[in-house]
């Protein structure tokens, strides 16, 4: 078993048309407590998604690299008071088998709770939109 070092914590499984996202929280000892929300990608919508994120008290938040479409989703929470992780798809896949778009926000969302998460390299707000 894995050990937690986060207490709160959120994973995103993001598409072209909507963003899951699943927040595990509990004391480390325990199995976590699994809230699960679907948002969809407009910007009012990923305003929703950080609104709700901060109402569960998440401050670290993990999202795949995605092709493009974690860009708009990171731009938008990067406006809240959160640690955003980036994590290479290629370092953080599911074991092979029954994939869900719930099933694979859970998987960040654990990894980022035993500290499993290698962040990516994003330039900060001004600099990222120059790439």
């Amino acid at each position: 078993m894995l050990e937690a070092i986060l207490e709160r914590c959120a994973g995103l499984d993001v598409h072209q048309e909507s963003v899951v996202a699943c927040v595990l929280s509990g004391p480390l000892d325990q199995k976590p407590k699994c809230e699960i929300r679907t948002f969809g990608t407009m910007t009012d919508e990923l305003l929703a998604l950080g609104e709700w994120l901060s109402e569960q008290g998440c401050s670290q938040v993990a999202m795949e690299s995605t092709g493009v479409y974690w860009k708009p989703v990171w731009n938008v929470l990067e406006s809240f008071d959160f640690d955003l992780l980036l994590a290479n798809a290629h370092h953080i896949k599911n074991l092979p088998g029954r994939k869900t778009d719930i099933k694979d926000a859970e998987w960040i969302a654990k990894l980022l709770r035993c500290g499993l998460i290698e962040n990516s390299f994003v330039p900060p707000g001004r600099y990222s939109r120059i790439a």
